[in-house]
């Protein structure tokens, strides 16, 4: 029972050379006899001679023995086969064990020693050697030979283990027949040298050359711009399109069409003026012309005319709908759709809308695959980003991803099942994570996003302007305008008693609108108990809603008061007016015990009255009518309300179900809004210093060019417009959400982008265009380049969406100039108006409307626009671009510099490593190693450990950013546990992998699916004559092994045609016999198939204490 190991070292220490014979050659393997064969001096008869035998699996011979009736000997292109083979296993062997210290050690001396012709290793090809032999010579008369024959190779357990059978030949006569035996197969002619073979294998190994953190970087990324690489490969824009679209819309109709495909819905999220309405139609017309289905495009109502020219010129086989018709009844109607366009889906972040649901509940009834466009996927909250992926995917579906920032946070996995009741795999999870990271890996598996700043990034450079540049397929190139942010002031004196503003902007009006009770937007609190308790099935359902409404219409109105006293003295002054109406037509139902109109149908409440949709009727209220009269008005308003037309628009309750503090707390704001009123009560036009800023600016400034003025609320805009006309600015126009048709608007203001020649050079081409944010969605502006921002929107996004209107591919001029209006003086008093506001709606938790960034996101800074700081409109980066892009654009790019970089980068092999110092970013971050792996579910994650071992973050984008870096990065000495800590992050990602995974893996994947078609099929088939056990055993094969690629894009492929049941058997049970249709590993390989793979590690040095 002596082990083979020791009696090989004892005979070879006392030898000059050796000669073994092996069937299979593990490189780990030769640890234990290194030191021996480190003694021999090298060169011929002074060497180890290794003969490998490459042996055939049993079932292998037997097909070839019966193939061929003899065996034969191989020819020359049969030995190149076989010589390539092997090195092929050889170096998967050095990436399917974990690395470690010892291992490098020994495989480097194993290639020294090769180097130094101390060991020879030759490939034995003429046929099968079966026999494992082991010979040590030593110069003695008696025994020169000492010779072992049994079964062991040179592997660890050949080695070392028990279980092989070997025995020792010493007899003179034996060992030279043995020896003899060996001299022939290593002088036979298939019998070839692959020593340099195997030091090539050593260097290129992680165990051999050193590698740059830049060239691991590139691997990472090489890897992670797969799918995106594989969209482009596999996917052709449709030949309609291929002149129109710029490459990196090309890129992302491509990429989208791979979401499509695999994850069955997509989120085109470029920013406002890169063309996603266009790429969308390009994807609806792949569909229709791959897969001949039509498609349904659900936009707003200003965007249906836009659809419908995309659908005359391209000859696309949809259905458009507008937003507003949307409901169940509707969608029926309609065709089955294999795909649905939801144009600025951010509308749809409601899940308990009607809208929403009917929407929803088409997509899962038809099985369609979404494609979502928004500029702004989420403003306020990661819910709506929740929202919109959720009508396509069901929020308990496993996603095989978890939010891990969150959960780290909260304490661990089982602190998150306690608090939430739910997998952590899903996409409900996800809506309990407030992590950006969180939500950036979740994105990057739905998401195409291009920033325009990334997009200028990868651009090439024109040499005559210095500017990076798109080029169209006509060869015209297109640079992206310069943002200028100019700040235009007009008169104001905060301590002039005569100037209407100042009086408005007092401290005085500040605090009332800070002290109202704003009742009717918080109505819950008013509800009598006692009365409540006798309310109807329909009343409960109604206080139900006022409940999940809070308190945030109140902070909600609260906030709009002050926005409209920002915009311009008339709205202010109106909004007060169409408040004391209201509380009036309350205060009216109370006393004459009628019941409350609470809401609208669709959900949204009362605050929508506070907007736009006000009855014409009610404009028509004199500004100089007075508070006794308004009474009156509430009770013809009252009885205009209380008919059938109008009465079914709202939600009514009865007076009694509320207490008597809502009469009150009414009254009390009724008196304190009136005194506000009459501050500005004899506002005149001609003494608004603003808009005569504005009557300069358009017709003394720029009398000829054309201007876009924004504004938040319609009444500011009519006020602007009918006052600017009545004063002789030319071809003016106003645009808000009341009018029917407001892209024929856009397109008399900018004809020649919008392809419209009957409204170029003419008296119906628009010179200037007032304009709610109506127009910042999904219109082409281009032909003008100047935007006023009449008042100023309390979130930067606002600002930078409206310039997006003109800074679009096609923009003319180099420059687009931004002009804000601001006062000359008194710009603290707004600073300090805007924080007290804040603070009270803080104090009270009123949460503010989701159409405003107040707590999240970046504000509006007055200072900066005062400044007229640059690079203020340019406010995206990369952080802003889905992981695919970014990802494919660093590979793209790093290619396009070095050419050879396309072939050795996917050649090299996993389990290299490199080391580098944290970058300035990340410099108080702990050192460690990030790990990169390729998990048994086939998932690509990183990890990144600290030098305990412990997880620091798993947060991808984290991990890249600190990662990133270019070829001149020196490579940093390797950390002294760097193996140890790569085993560490390893476990990480395997325990968070054993978490998630399902054996079937994703329940939108091709297997998933498959799987479970085929159980239900076959369940309902047992005992029929056309049910087989082969498909039995097919549908095994699938729950045990992955599908081989071809299958698996033949199976996705069948299943988006719709494919039956029946078919898909038979299909599935053809494939299995052709032993198509399962990547199936042998039994050697069984256990290193179910184990994740190292694809590389980069350690982390924290920075010199002088860096």
């Amino acid at each position: 029972d002596h082990k083979l190991l020791e009696g090989l070292k004892e005979s070879l220490r006392v030898s000059h050379r050796g000669d073994f014979c092996v069937g299979y050659l593990n490189m780990r393997g030769w640890t234990g006899l290194a030191d021996e064969v480190e003694k021999l001096e090298g060169g011929d008869g002074k060497q180890a001679r290794v003969l490998v035998g490459m042996n055939q699996k049993p079932e292998e011979e037997l097909l070839e023995l019966y193939a061929n009736g003899a065996v034969t000997e191989p020819d020359n292109k049969a030995v190149l086969a076989m010589k390539r083979k092997l090195a092929e296993e050889l170096r998967n062997q050095l990436t399917l064990e974990l690395p470690s210290e010892a291992d490098e050690r020994n495989l480097r001396r194993f290639a020294k020693q090769i180097r130094e012709k101390k060991v020879v290793v030759k490939l034995h090809l003429q046929h099968q050697l079966h026999a494992k032999l082991y010979l040590a010579f030593r110069e003695d008369r008696f025994n020169p030979i000492i010779g072992f024959v049994g079964s062991s190779n040179l592997t660890f357990s050949g080695l070392r283990g028990n279980g092989e059978l070997n025995v020792d030949v010493v007899e003179g006569d034996a060992a030279k027949k043995v020896a003899k035996w060996f001299e022939d197969r290593w002088e036979a002619r298939f019998c070839i040298d692959i020593s340099d073979d195997l030091l090539q294998i050593i260097d290129e190994s992680w165990a051999g050359a050193q590698r740059t953190p830049y060239e691991l970087f590139l691997k990472i990324v090489y890897h992670l711009s797969n799918e995106a690489r594989i969209g482009l490969q596999t996917y052709e824009v449709p030949p309609a399109f291929k002149d129109k679209l710029l490459k990196f819309q090309a890129e992302a109709v491509r990429m989208a069409a791979r979401m499509l495909d695999k994850r069955g819905g997509v989120l085109i999220g470029d920013v406002v003026g890169l063309g996603k309405t266009f790429t969308a139609a390009a994807l609806i017309k792949l569909v229709q012309e791959t897969e001949y289905r039509g498609s349904l495009v659900i936009c707003p109502p200003n965007l249906i005319p836009m659809w419908k020219s995309f659908k005359k010129e391209f000859e696309l086989h949809t259905e458009i709908l507008s937003l507003g018709e949307v409901d169940f009844k509707k969608l029926d109607e309609l065709p089955r759709a294999k795909l649905v366009v939801l144009d600025e889906s951010h509308n749809l972040r409601n899940p308990e809308g009607k809208r929403y649901k009917a929407i929803r509940e088409y997509i899962r009834k038809n099985e369609s695959r979404v494609v979502l466009l928004s500029a702004t996927p989420y403003n306020k909250s990661y819910f709506d980003l929740s929202a919109q992926l959720g009508l396509f995917l069901d929020p308990e579906d496993d996603l095989g991803l978890r939010p891990n920032k969150y959960i780290e946070d909260l304490g661990g996995e089982h602190v998150f099942r306690a608090e939430h009741q739910t997998e952590p795999q899903t996409l409900r999870a996800f809506e309990h994570s407030p992590f950006s990271d969180d939500w950036r890996d979740l994105m990057k598996h739905y998401m195409v996003r291009r920033t325009r700043s990334f997009i200028k990034k990868h651009s090439p450079i024109d040499e005559a302007t210095d500017k990076p540049y798109l080029e169209f397929q006509d060869g015209t190139r297109f640079s992206f305008p310069d943002r200028v942010p100019k700040a235009f002031f007009y008169g104001f004196n905060p301590k002039d008693p005569k100037d209407p503003y100042a009086k408005l902007y007092s401290a005085q009006v500040v605090n009332t609108i800070r002290q109202l009770h704003l009742a009717r937007y918080g109505l819950r609190q008013y509800i009598d108990p006692v009365q409540e308790a006798g309310a109807t099935e329909k009343e409960y359902k109604i206080i139900d809603d006022l409940s999940r409404a809070g308190r945030r219409m109140v902070g909600f109105a609260r906030t709009s008061l002050f926005k409209r006293l920002e915009s311009s003295g008339y709205s202010f002054l109106l909004s007060l007016q169409r408040h004391i109406l209201r509380n009036h037509l309350f205060v009216h139902a109370l006393d004459n015990e009628l019941d409350l109109p609470i809401g609208i149908q669709d959900g949204e409440f009362i605050d929508q009255l506070f907007e736009d949709e006000d009855p014409e009727w009610l404009a028509g209220l004199d500004l100089d009518a007075h508070g006794e009269r308004y009474a009156e008005h509430a009770a013809t308003l009252y009885a205009a309300l209380d008919v059938p037309r109008f009465r079914k628009r709202f939600k009514w309750l009865r007076s009694d179900l509320f207490n008597h503090d809502l009469r009150t707390h009414l009254l009390d704001d009724v008196q304190n809004l009136h005194k506000v009123w009459s501050l500005g009560k004899d506002w005149s036009a001609d003494r608004d210093k603003q808009l005569m800023a504005l009557l300069k600016f358009c017709s003394t400034e720029h009398p000829t060019q054309k201007v876009l003025v924004f504004t938040q609320f319609a009444d500011t805009a009519y006020y602007l417009h009918k006052e600017l006309d009545a004063r002789g600015v030319d071809r003016i126009a106003v645009v808000t959400g009341n009018e029917k048709d407001p892209t024929e608007l856009a397109q008399r203001f900018s004809p020649r982008s919008n392809k419209c020649p009957q409204f170029t050079d003419n008296e119906r081409e628009l010179r200037v265009l007032i304009t709610t944010d109506v127009l910042s969605e999904g219109q082409n502006l281009q032909d003008g380049h100047i935007i006023i921002n009449y008042d100023l929107p309390w979130a930067l996004i606002r600002l930078i969406q409206r310039a997006g209107r003109v800074d679009r591919i096609g923009q003319a001029s180099d420059k687009v100039y931004c002009y804000s209006f601001l006062p000359e003086d008194g710009l603290e008093n707004i600073i300090n108006l805007r924080g007290r506001l804040r603070q009270r709606i803080t104090e009270n938790a009123e949460v503010v409307g989701t159409d405003e960034v107040f707590f999240d996101g970046d504000p509006v800074s007055l200072h900066d626009l005062y400044a007229e700081k640059e690079g203020l409109y340019d406010n995206d980066d990369d952080d802003d671009v889905d992981l695919g892009s970014w990802a494919y654009q660093i590979w793209n790019d790093a290619v396009a510099q070095d050419p050879s970089l396309a072939k050795s980068i996917p050649a090299m092999p996993n389990v290299v490593y490199s080391t580098r110092t944290l970058p300035t970013h990340e410099a108080t971050a702990p050192p460690g190693v990030a790990v990169f792996v390729r998990t048994a579910q086939e998932n690509e994650m990183l990890a990144w450990v600290n030098a305990k071992g412990e997880l620091y973050t798993q947060s991808q984008f984290r991990i890249l950013k600190t990662l990133e870096c270019g070829p001149e990065e020196p490579t940093a000495e390797r950390l002294a546990d760097h193996h140890q800590l790569v085993k560490s992050g390893l476990g990480h990602i395997q325990e968070s992998e054993n978490r998630i995974g399902g054996q079937l893996g994703k329940k939108n994947g091709a297997r998933w699916i498959v799987y479970h078609k085929l159980m239900a099929y076959h369940e309902r088939t047992k005992g029929q004559l056309f049910a087989t056990e082969n498909l039995k055993k097919a549908i095994e094969s699938i729950h045990q092994y992955p599908f081989r690629e071809r299958s698996k894009e033949l199976l996705n492929r069948r299943l988006r045609e719709g494919i039956k049941d029946d078919e898909l058997a038979e299909l599935v049970t053809a494939l299995f016999e052709d032993d198509t249709l399962v990547n199936r590993p042998d039994e050697a390989h069984e256990h290193q198939f179910r184990q994740p793979h190292i694809i590389c590690s980069i350690g982390l040095r924290s920075p010199a204490p002088n860096a």
